[in-house]
């Protein structure tokens, strides 16, 4: 338990400090009006109608960052899919049955978002194209992984 504890937390540390690093380099948002239009979908999605930089919603300063410097933002979305996998595993290593479940939804969510970022004019737009495509089928490996493994052991429990 205690290496599953250790591993979370370690995944949590890295993830807030990737964060915290991610909404410094995106507030330079907040000084670019030209950007505005582009690289603000939730002040849009909030009807947020911005007159100056500080109008913008600090969740649009991810964006900014993702599309512009997306070192912190990846590390933050590997950070993610860690402590995802870390907690899956542990909540439900003994349920093959719900491991599928919980992997594949996990795969689906990426390939979604990953869908979302296709055809991105901006280099870290493209990074997380990549990086996204390659999470989600590292999950579809792992679910498929998972699905055989339980089907082999299931046969050899059949035969005895």
């Amino acid at each position: 338990m205690f290496k599953y504890v250790l591993q979370i937390i370690v995944g949590f540390f890295i993830l807030a400090l990737s964060t915290f690093v991610t909404l410094y380099e995106g507030s330079a948002i907040t000084d670019i009006p030209w950007e505005w239009r582009y690289s603000t979908p939730f002040s849009n999605l909030f009807n947020i109608e911005i007159m100056n930089g500080h109008d913008i919603s600090q969740l649009d300063y991810f964006v900014y960052a993702a599309k512009y410097q997306p070192l912190f933002p990846v590390i933050m979305l590997i950070s993610i899919f860690y402590i995802l996998n870390v907690f899956g595993y542990y909540l439900i290593k003994h349920q093959p049955k719900w491991r599928l479940i919980y992997w594949g939804g996990i795969s689906c969510i990426i390939l979604l978002f990953n869908r979302s970022i296709f055809n991105s004019p901006t280099v870290g737009g493209r990074i997380f194209f990549w990086i996204t495509l390659i999470i989600g089928f590292l999950s579809i490996a792992i679910t498929v992984f998972v699905y055989l493994k339980k089907t082999k052991i299931m046969k050899l429990v059949d035969v005895n």
